[in-house]
């Protein structure tokens, strides 16, 4: 009981959160952040975008087809979310001895082997637009070994794996051989370093700032 006159203890009136709500709680707030996490840094939306935000933003639409995440991390520099776009659009999409699907797969290779699900799962859906085979495209992210694939494209696949985690292997050196005893020209390794560097950027930007999945990751410009 309360030692002071007319004021009740503190346990006279025990509050009892009915353990439903504590779940629906969790559910609803907790949980999201645990399963899908979220940025670490500032994030300006279109619909807050002023400026030359809102004109780059506009721009990255009409090139890529809608804005992703990894395109809003850079909100609070617009001028690097440009030249990031460029960048992509030119190993990616320029014209090159590699294929698109050969540089989308080194893509997904990349990121497996960084754990990046974000990258996984963006350039899969691509390489499913691609492929037109979608349990291939499993199979790549789960173990690339064990697809079938052209020999130039398994040693593509061992490139990107072995270059993204021991980039000082003397195996890098002796797959690159390999590649050129089957016709492989150093356009085409050259290419295929730059798809492998540039994943491995954007890989760290996407794990290091946090970027988030989206609910919709296809209607993406493919082609």
């Amino acid at each position: 009981m309360s030692m002071i006159p007319g004021k009740p203890s503190i346990n006279a009136f025990p509050v009892k959160i009915p353990t439903f709500f504590l779940f629906f709680i969790l559910y609803i707030f907790i949980f999201p952040l645990l399963v899908f996490g979220m940025p670490r840094i500032k994030i300006i939306d279109y619909d807050e975008a002023e400026g030359e935000l809102k004109q780059v933003y506009d721009e990255v639409i009409q090139k890529r087809g809608k804005l992703a995440e990894i395109h809003k991390i850079h909100s609070l520099n617009p001028q690097s979310m440009l030249d990031h776009v460029q960048l992509y659009l030119t190993i990616m999409f320029n014209k090159s001895p590699l294929h698109r699907a050969q540089r989308e797969m080194i893509a997904v290779v990349v990121s497996e082997a960084n754990k990046c699900k974000y990258c996984q799962v963006h350039h899969g859906e691509a390489l499913k637009h691609l492929w037109r085979d979608e349990e291939k495209v499993q199979l790549l992210r789960e173990d690339y070994t064990k697809v079938e694939l052209p020999p130039k494209d398994k040693l593509l696949c061992d490139l990107a794996y072995t270059m993204t985690l021991f980039p000082a292997s003397m195996e890098v050196n002796a797959l690159m051989d390999q590649l050129k005893e089957l016709g492989t020209t150093d356009r085409e390794i050259l290419d295929a370093t730059l798809v492998i560097s540039y994943f491995n950027f954007v890989n760290r930007i996407v794990l290091g700032l946090g970027v988030e999945v989206e609910s919709d990751t296809g209607g993406y410009k493919y082609d």
